[in-house]
């Protein structure tokens, strides 16, 4: 397309911004020279968004929900580019992925493109290849598939190296032995063990996007390898990639430092692109015109720089990291930024300065209503509590005040029912507040006795705790359960080290010896125990620690002592089991093995304020064998199961039905040897069934971490939360010791069908135990299972406890004689005790034969 004059390409580019115009490439003629072409270029992954003619002068920012993006005009030299033509699968979740799209009818087939025909074998499964990546996904999980017909244009540079085109090709790739950083020639040694010993490969990146670098084997004296290898452009260090661009163009030419600007930009790093901009700005002041137009262009740059700053602020606000979001705002860039994110920062300013006078205020007027009750034991008995919210009052906490704040000027109600609205909403939150003082003050003790319950081990001190409990007004069920969900962790961690915040070692009581029986743990910035907090469960694996696993999730400890990784900016806690013994070197599904990690997310969940419905499980190579066999004998446990280039192998091939309600996220290697053909059966079922699983297959990488999916993780971890009420559910079980399943217990399993790790395989025709549970639409459960015994634990959550209930085991109705249950304070205490999960404690349980024949009868 041709153009006359620059104000017509800015008017025609503004009349297409609606239909997505980052996808266009514009050419303009007529004006001085150097020719120059005008590209349209947004950052990767930011999407489409419509801007009005006016957006076009000093960069008008037009935002919407969530993500944003600028169109921008950069005056660039017509040099190599990538022409992408893709289309947009917007899955169920949520998530969209962008890509060459195809199908294939199992997971060890060879993906093709679909038929226009749909001949062929039934393919429900479909894949997304962004030349960095396949992900798999099933074909029922797809909501709506968007054409790109345009195609991105992306800056793309070739790097001439002598690429290997014969020779040996790499066929499988292990753990690697060395890999040295690549120099500025873009060049480095990649070391792996082989048949023949250790190898030393010499690879060379060839090309480079803003989404993937393509790294290939070169020619060396007495080795030649073929090996196309990806990698993510975001994992390469600025510092490396600047160096690395550098040598690719003339630093005097004024078109090649414009494509590295350009380029920048499209990796959705402005603040290099500006930076580059104002070295061009600096550097070239032969052309005033040019000059003009590439000032304009860095302050749009730094519009757009601004706007990333301002929803990095909105993450970390979001992640209860209100003073560095506050201190950021006090002092964020104001030069030449778009007025709609100054207004945006004015608002959240004042949101603070707002939440900060409330507080006052609420304190204020608790102590102005104090003061006019009569009675001094009740204004001693509500004073600590007063004490305490004004401590703790703030952003986390400030709607447990609601009830308060909406009738403390309401003369109606007497100062002490004024007063209880303050304290019991601090108590039991804002939409269980009460205006019966007396009841308020006993939730205060009760609180008391209930931490005193949950941190005491020996069971005649928690006898004498219950008697005690069971004497206060708020010492029943109702109120019970409403405190256990508002208050801190009962535990206390051990002394921190103050060379690495919020870092712990946590040793676990009762450790046996030669068993390790301790795990690590990394706390978010601004860690507060009033609020709750999603948490990674993370299982490293052979030759790594847990230490190393935080490392992975959080980020590395840098100059200043803080970490910077994904963890850290989404708000997440790390915990990281130290799950094997030091001579282990594979999983070995062992009791030991399970309770290695329970125990420390058991033990966590009592020091640390954790979302119970948030609780993701991961592991490494080993430690993501471990992770695919736990989180399937445990589904109820985990708000998604992410295993890293990790087997599906033994017990899972039996649990696969487990996997129903909880997503998986699997990553692997194209050269991981024979790990995907050998986890294709299991993941063909859970495809061909719609279950919410992710298959992530990088192209030419073998077993190794793969952090260049970490971002595209905590976009999926954040979609995601525990289903604490299945309306159904299937589970199969092998082992005694995964018996509980979301609220059924099972004991008495026939021991025909328990088969020990040190025994496998089982023996011939040996089935897992299948156990059905559902909810009926008459307030009732009906359970059908295999083994000898069943415990149904039940909450009002489950079901309603103010009308009658059903409970059905093996076809009979086990409550005939109690169709009203009624919640215990001892059964409530005692699973929060042991299941740490003070945000769905069960209220009571019935135990029950279900008619099958006993072990040994």
């Amino acid at each position: 397309m041709r153009l006359e004059n620059e104000p017509r390409a800015r008017g025609l580019a503004s009349n297409l911004a609606p239909l997505g115009w980052s996808l266009t490439h514009l050419q303009c003629r007529g004006l001085q020279e150097p020719r120059i072409s005008l590209r349209l270029v947004c950052a990767a992954g930011w999407g489409r968004e419509s801007i009005g003619r006016a957006g076009m002068e000093e960069g008008l920012v037009m935002r919407r929900i969530g993500c944003f993006v600028v169109p921008w005009l950069l005056l660039l030299c017509p040099g190599d580019v990538l022409r992408v033509h893709a289309a947009e699968i917007l899955l169920k979740d949520g998530r969209i992925l962008s890509g060459k799209p195809g199908v294939t009818a199992g997971m060890a087939e060879k993906p093709v493109p679909p038929s226009p025909d749909g001949s062929g074998p039934l393919q429900l499964i479909v894949f997304v290849d962004d030349d960095l990546r396949r992900t798999f996904v099933p074909k029922r999980q797809m909501r709506e598939v968007r054409q790109d017909a345009a195609g991105q244009v992306l800056e793309k540079f070739v790097i001439p190296q002598r690429v290997s085109r014969a020779g040996r090709s790499v066929a499988a790739v292990g753990p690697s032995v060395r890999v040295t950083p690549f120099d500025e020639y873009g060049r480095r040694i990649f070391t792996m063990n082989t048949a023949q010993g250790q190898v030393d490969v010499i690879q060379g990146i060839t090309e480079i996007t803003p989404q993937w670098i393509k790294v290939e084997g070169l020619v060396a004296e007495g080795m030649s390898v073929v090996w196309d290898m990806r990698l993510a452009t975001s994992s390469l260090p600025q510092e490396t990639l600047a160096r690395i661009l550098a040598r690719q163009i003339d630093p005097k030419n004024l078109e090649h430092r414009k494509r590295i600007a350009a380029f920048y930009l499209q990796t959705g790093r402005p603040d290099d692109a500006a930076k580059e901009l104002e070295q061009i700005l600096a550097e070239f002041t032969q052309n005033p015109e040019v000059q003009q137009q590439l000032d304009r262009l860095t302050r749009l740059v730094k519009q757009v720089a601004a706007q990333k700053l301002l929803e990095e602020l909105e993450l970390r606000r979001g992640a209860g990291q209100h003073g560095l979001v506050l201190a950021a705002l006090k002092s964020f860039p104001s030069e030449g930024v778009a007025g709609e994110n100054l207004q945006r920062v004015r608002e959240i300013i004042g949101e603070y300065e707002n939440w900060d006078s409330q507080r006052k205020t609420l304190v204020g007027k608790i102590d102005a209503l104090l003061e006019q009750i009569n009675e001094s034991s009740l204004r001693e008995a509500v004073r600590p509590i007063r004490d305490e919210i004004e401590r703790e009052l703030g952003p986390n906490t400030l709607g447990r005040m609601a009830a308060f704040n909406l009738s403390a000027d309401d003369d109606a109600l007497t100062p002490g029912e004024r007063v209880s609205l303050a304290a019991s909403g601090w108590l039991l939150g804002s939409d269980n507040a009460t205006e019966k003082l007396p009841v308020a003050i006993s939730s205060y003790k009760t609180r008391g006795f209930i931490r005193d319950y949950l941190c005491t081990a020996d069971k005649l001190g928690r006898s004498g705790i219950l008697e005690l409990l069971a004497a206060e007004e708020a010492g029943i069920p109702p109120t019970v359960s409403k405190i256990l969900a508002h208050m801190k962790p009962p535990a206390e961690l051990p002394e921190a080290d103050p060379a690495k915040p919020g870092f712990y070692r946590v040793e676990l009581p009762g450790a046996s010896a030669g068993s390790p029986r301790s795990y690590a743990v990394q706390l978010p910035p601004e860690y507060d125990p009033a609020r709750r907090y999603p948490a990674i469960v993370t299982l490293h694996g052979l030759g790594r620690t847990p230490e190393q696993q935080i490392d992975w999730w959080a980020g590395e400890w840098d100059d200043k002592g803080r970490r910077q990784g994904q963890a850290t900016r989404h708000g997440y806690i790390v915990i990281a089991p130290d799950w094997a013994v030091p001579t282990q070197k594979d999983y070995r599904f062992s009791l030991r093995e399970h309770a290695a990690v329970l125990d420390s997310l058991h033990d966590a969940c009592q020091r640390l304020s954790i979302d119970a419905d948030r609780i993701f499980l991961s592991g490494h190579s080993m430690g993501g064998d471990a992770a695919v066999d736990i989180g399937l004998a445990h589904p109820h446990l985990w708000a998604g199961v992410i295993p890293i280039v990790a087997r599906i192998d033994r017990y899972g091939e039996h649990y696969w039905p487990n996997a129903e309600l909880v997503p998986f996220y699997f990553i692997c290697g194209q050269l991981d040897g024979p790990a995907i053909v050998n986890n294709a059966m299991v993941w063909d079922r859970w495809m061909l069934r719609a279950y919410n699983l992710t298959v992530v297959e990088f192209l030419g990488r073998g077993h190794e971490a793969f952090s260049d999916e970490i971002q595209r993780l905590f976009d999926w971890m954040g979609r995601f939360k525990r289903d604490i009420r299945p309306r159904e559910f299937t589970c199969a079980t092998m082992r005694p010791w995964d018996n509980v399943f979301w609220w059924v217990e099972l004991s008495q399993l026939p021991p025909k069908s328990m088969v020990d790790p040190a025994s496998w395989p089982p023996g011939r025709g040996v089935q897992a135990v299948k156990t059905k549970a559902s909810f009926t639409e008459g307030n009732g459960a009906y359970i059908s299972t295999g083994a000898g015994q069943v415990t149904v634990w039940l909450s009002p959550e489950l079901l309603n406890f103010e009308q009658p209930i059903s409970v059905v085991v093996n076809g009979n109705r086990i409550n005939r004689k109690q169709p009203y249950l009624e919640g215990d304070l001892e059964t409530l205490l005692e699973d929060a005790r042991t299941r740490a999960d003070r945000q769905h404690p069960f209220w009571l349980k019935i135990d029950s034969a279900t008619g099958r024949l006993a072990p040994g009868s």
